[in-house]
């Protein structure tokens, strides 16, 4: 046990030591890698050292940069867990420690008898029930009139069930700032880090969500739901055509009777270390965003998840064996467009807003690399600022070669 106090002790301090650097930082998060990176702009390292003209040099900070990036980049660490500063007794993290103690094995084995034997099927249970609640509660409300005994029976049941979905984890979640919680006929946007997102939301008030049909379970609790609160789903063909999906998303937020809408803005799960890139069609409609900022604590449980590399059950499963799910969530003032302010400037002043409140990293690159290769666009943009450097004084035209 000497061991553990001592890795957990040393953690405290990296974490102390990173929030210290937090508070004297340019409003930006340091990150902690294996590398020590130079963030000198390209302008002041390739031009500060022969302006105006090609340098065969110009070739090394190229070659830098591309190896930092193989090394480790910024970019394709997000779609993997986070690294945790101390062990948190789910997993083995370093096969080098089997023999470190005796006493903190029998602990760790402890702690897989009590998740595996006790909690898990308990927590099966309360699965079961709960889904079984909501199909059936559901199917009850839908046979009421519209109106507002059924609107508030329908509410209800989404809360209950939700609320009961998340004790099914052991979760503690810790509301703030109520008083800006999002309001009928709004947009709420929060940072995404797995289908937990929902449930937690959920769990204290009510939305109209925005997404793809799906088949099997997932579909099961969706057309429950859609029996008695108006949800915006599409099919894989139908998500295709944007004005389609921002005209009923629209449509929706006119009618200020209606739930507010939730939206993931960033497309797909990150594991809650930054907040990528906000598509920008949820901020194209008009109407109010409310941002909301959600925070897991990795220490108790992972609720990152990595659809590359999990299936759903998978990750089910793996939420279901750890010890609990721990996130704060924070409901931001509203937000509105203002003059002369586009989209992409919309969004992306949102998106810092609820980085700035979780205590995440701001990155511009877009969610969906996951999935895809980089767009040609943004090798074009490196190009065109190197040529921009080389061509400045007519370099390029005197044959000037440094």
């Amino acid at each position: 046990m000497k061991w553990a106090t001592l890795q957990i002790e040393e953690g405290v301090k990296k974490q102390k030591a990173l929030a210290l650097e937090n508070l004297i930082s340019t409003g930006s998060f340091p990150r902690a890698g294996i590398i020590q990176r130079d963030e000198t702009p390209m302008e002041e390292q390739v031009a500060g050292r022969c302006r105006g003209c090609f340098s065969l040099a110009d070739v090394m900070y190229f070659s830098k940069k591309g190896c930092e990036a193989v090394a480790e980049d910024e970019v394709t660490q997000r779609f993997s867990s986070e690294e945790l500063l101390s062990w948190n007794l789910l997993s083995r993290t370093n096969a080098n420690l089997h023999h470190t103690s005796w006493k903190l094995a029998a602990v760790w084995v402890t702690g897989i008898l009590f998740r595996y034997c006790l909690l898990l099927p308990f927590r099966i249970c309360l699965s079961v029930f709960s889904i079984l609640l909501l199909v059936l509660a559901t199917t009850v409300v839908g046979q009421f009139p519209n109106g507002r005994v059924k609107g508030w029976l329908s509410n209800q049941v989404q809360m209950v069930c939700a609320t009961l979905g998340t004790r099914c984890l052991s979760g503690l979640v810790h509301f703030h700032n109520r008083e800006n919680k999002p309001q009928k006929g709004g947009i709420c946007v929060a940072n995404h880090t797995s289908p937990l997102d929902v449930l937690v939301l959920a769990s204290d008030g009510c939305y109209s969500l925005v997404g793809q049909v799906h088949g099997g379970l997932m579909g099961l609790i969706q057309k429950s739901c859609m029996q008695t609160s108006q949800h915006v789903l599409f099919e894989r063909s139908e998500m295709k055509d944007r004005h389609l999906v921002r005209k009923r998303i629209r449509e929706h937020i006119a009618d200020k009777a209606k739930l507010p809408i939730l939206i993931f803005p960033e497309g797909t799960c990150i594991n809650n270390t930054s907040v990528m890139m906000f598509k920008k069609g949820s901020f194209e409609v008009g109407g109010t965003i409310h941002p909301v900022a959600i925070k897991y604590d990795p220490r108790f449980g992972d609720a990152f998840w990595n659809s590359t590399k999990h299936s759903i059950m998978t990750y089910a499963f793996n939420v279901l064996t750890s010890w609990a799910i721990v996130c704060n969530v924070w409901y931001l003032p509203p937000m509105v467009k203002e003059e002369e302010e586009d989209a992409v400037h919309f969004a992306d002043r949102v998106k810092a807003v609820i980085a700035a409140r979780a205590g995440m990293s701001v990155l511009p690159w877009d969610g969906g690399l996951k999935r895809k290769k980089i767009k040609e666009s943004f090798k074009e943009e490196q190009q065109k600022k190197y040529c921009q450097i080389v061509i400045e004084n007519g370099s390029v035209g005197n044959g000037n070669v440094c």
